[in-house]
């Protein structure tokens, strides 16, 4: 089977390239520096000759909601567009858990996104992830007062990248699901003290305090939004287990 992995170059996208081809399938990768622009389609025609699936987990860095709309549903419906003109079956979309309950933010863009894929032309399943374990870094690098680093509080059930990555190309090569069961990992975790124990890891001794996050997106992880229901795929890695193999 040949997938097309959308951001094949990403945190879950590598992962799901591995994935795809250790299970034996031909993997071709979208992305920027493979000479594939999902917003301009430069490269995206050729790149999906003969695919019979896509995965779309493509990322956008921002926290604006119309910049996240406008970046997803644009991609989105320029690979539908051109997967199905290919003659590809099966998107398989890569979403977040509790979006719904949190519609704010960059979670506003993941549900434009999930809505252009559930009316496409396209057979479809989506897949709801809790965050990553690399959530605690991208925090750490990303919440600063000048030189001071900040731990926002929030609630989360991490799950390993690679784990995701596995699931997706699983998904990519059985039947459409359409919303498939979330995946998240094993126990859930406090946000503040994994930034804290990520700081740790690397070396970092500053003095780093817990704050709450004043936006929705934050406010509705505190209250759990963004926890999996009880029907979930738990995964086995921890975030301790995963920083100690990092």
């Amino acid at each position: 089977m040949k997938i097309a992995i959308a951001g094949g170059t990403g945190v879950v996208g590598r992962h799901t390239v591995d994935a795809v081809r250790n299970a034996g399938h031909d993997a071709v990768v979208l992305s920027r520096s493979h000479g594939v622009d999902l917003i301009s389609r430069e490269g995206l025609d050729v790149a999906l000759n003969d695919v019979d699936t896509i995965i779309d987990a493509a990322n956008v860095t921002t926290l604006k909601a119309d910049a996240a709309i406008e970046f997803f549903t644009t991609a989105t419906s320029n690979l539908i567009t051109a997967a199905a003109k290919a003659g590809a079956r099966h998107i398989v979309l890569l979403s977040i858990v509790g979006i719904d309950q949190m519609p704010y933010d960059y979670y506003a863009g993941k549900i434009a996104q999930e809505k252009v894929v559930e009316t496409s032309k396209l057979s479809w399943t989506i897949q709801r992830a809790t965050q990553f374990h690399e959530f605690a870094a991208q925090m750490f690098d990303r919440a600063k007062f000048g030189p001071l680093h900040l731990a926002p509080r929030a609630r989360t059930q991490p799950v390993a990248a690679q784990d995701v990555g596995a699931r997706l190309a699983a998904l990519a090569t059985g039947t459409p699901q359409g919303r498939a069961q979330d995946i998240a990992g094993p126990r859930e975790e406090a946000l503040d003290a994994m930034v804290k124990a990520y700081a740790r890891s690397i070396g970092h001794r500053g003095w780093i305090p817990s704050i709450s996050v004043p936006t929705a997106q934050m406010k509705g992880m505190r209250e759990g939004h963004a926890l999996p229901g009880p029907d979930a795929v738990l995964t086995a890695e921890t975030f301790t287990e995963w920083l100690a193999a990092r």
